[in-house]
């Protein structure tokens, strides 16, 4: 983010602009491109529809994950913002905390993270607020997944 955009809890301009344009950029690129978009698309259109706490939240994950693992195709995933390897296995997902009345969103992981520690190790993480020290900690997550 330069210093003279504004941080908003949600996208800025700009980067509502970058991600329409990777959308058409997907879409020109054929059949496989345009299936990207359109699940680019889809996950963008589920992030606003969200209540405003969890839009924000939604919307940094969106962020971290498309920063972090780049090579993660966006879907929607039981109505959820979801992100795909290369087999199409769900990666990473963010569940809103509106969809089942809980008091948190949830960061969570399918059996295709690498997150694998020994015969125990956490899966789903609870996102009250978004701050420096949580996006490193979920940018370190979605790296170690995606490794």
């Amino acid at each position: 983010m330069s210093e003279n955009e504004e941080r908003t809890d949600g996208f800025s301009a700009e980067e509502r602009a970058a991600m329409k344009e990777r959308a058409a950029e997907l879409r020109a690129e054929g059949k496989k491109g345009a299936k990207k978009a359109d699940g680019l698309q889809q996950v963008l259109d589920r992030i606003a529809q969200l209540p405003p706490e969890d839009r924000a939240l939604a919307e940094r994950v969106h962020l971290a994950v498309t920063k972090a693992a780049p090579d993660l195709t966006p879907k929607t995933w039981y109505g959820m913002p979801a992100y795909t390897n290369a087999d199409g296995k769900i990666v990473v997902f963010f569940q809103d905390a509106a969809k089942f009345k809980y008091r948190y969103a949830t960061l969570g992981f399918q059996d295709a993270a690498n997150l694998d520690d020994g015969d125990l190790w956490p899966v789903v993480y609870a996102l009250r607020t978004w701050n420096d020290d949580v996006e490193k900690k979920v940018v370190e997550l979605i790296r170690a997944a995606v490794s």
